[in-house]
């Protein structure tokens, strides 16, 4: 056990009893250190933060309270402390399955999400909001600004990709909701009984439709896919307007990918290729925005 978690066992230690067992490193984080620990008869996760990560648009307030809404919903797990001194969010273990891809592509589990996702997003509203259509210069400036490389001709695509999306999403579905910014696969889990969502890190007030497209195309969901999630999201026939606009997300999505992962070959300490990470979604994000049905989404999205 290293210094700092140590003092964090130590810290929780008189209201949740001693340590049971080796700590437990979960793999899969690429922003933070994620650790399971059983302390007298509970079973918790410590996620310990990373470095500035601040500047990736994570405040670490709205992370907790976002994680308490999501518990409240019958979503995420419980919040049992926040200790800032540390850096260190503790929640509560869930017990259960992770859920791959495939499995997240069947009718009635995407159903169960875009109902979950309308659940937390009809949540209490949350403090900070989480800049989608600022990411393109926002991380790319600080990546500058600490001496890391960005290559310029890509993020300058992003920046103008971005533009002309913000433009086509107008409207009352587009004002911002408690959203959770992150749907990767990793932040599902099937506890036996029902879907739940972790990693609240990148919560905060955004369009409803990053939620959609974020996790459309970060789980490989084709339009079928969409028109599922969309009727269970809203209870009605989907539209193509709202396909547009998950869509257009999608690329929206790609465009923070790609400069997060030029930002943390910068901030993070963590041993992950972030080079590669943000090379693979520039590509995707140039191949996605190649579809000659590009102008029909802007387009139909705004009408």
């Amino acid at each position: 056990m290293d210094e700092q978690l140590a003092r964090i066992v130590a810290l929780l230690e008189p209201d949740l009893g001693p340590p049971a067992g080796e700590p437990q490193v979960l793999s899969g984080g690429i922003t933070n250190r994620n650790v399971r620990v059983r302390l007298g008869e509970g079973d918790y996760v410590l996620r310990i933060c990373g470095r500035d990560t601040e500047v990736l648009s994570i405040d670490r307030e709205t992370e907790v309270a976002a994680t308490r809404n999501a518990h409240a919903a019958g979503i995420g797990p419980a919040v049992v402390r926040w200790i800032p001194e540390e850096r260190c969010l503790v929640t509560g273990f869930i017990p259960g399955t992770p859920i791959d891809a495939e499995q997240l592509r069947e009718p009635g589990r995407l159903a169960e999400v875009g109902r979950a996702l309308a659940r937390v997003h009809a949540g209490p509203a949350l403090a900070t909001r989480f800049p989608t259509f600022e990411l393109a210069t926002g991380y790319a400036q600080a990546a500058r600004e600490r001496g890391g490389a960005v290559p310029e001709d890509d993020a300058a695509f992003a920046r103008e990709l971005s533009e002309r999306i913000r433009a086509a999403l107008r409207g009352p579905e587009h004002a911002p909701v408690a959203c959770h910014n992150d749907l990767l696969t990793a932040n599902f889990i099937d506890d036996g009984e029902r879907l739940r969502i972790v990693d609240w890190e990148y919560a905060g007030m955004n369009d409803r439709y990053f939620d959609l497209g974020n996790l459309s195309v970060n789980n490989g969901l084709d339009e079928d896919d969409d028109r599922v999630l969309l009727e269970a999201y809203f209870g009605e026939p989907a539209t193509e307007r709202r396909l547009a606009a998950v869509r257009l997300m999608r690329l929206m999505s790609d465009v923070r990918e790609a400069l997060w992962g030029v930002l943390q070959g910068v901030l993070s300490e963590l041993d992950v290729d972030y080079e590669a990470y943000a090379a693979e979604h520039f590509a995707r994000l140039r191949a996605a925005a190649q579809d000659p049905r590009l102008e029909e989404w802007l387009h139909g999205a705004a009408a």
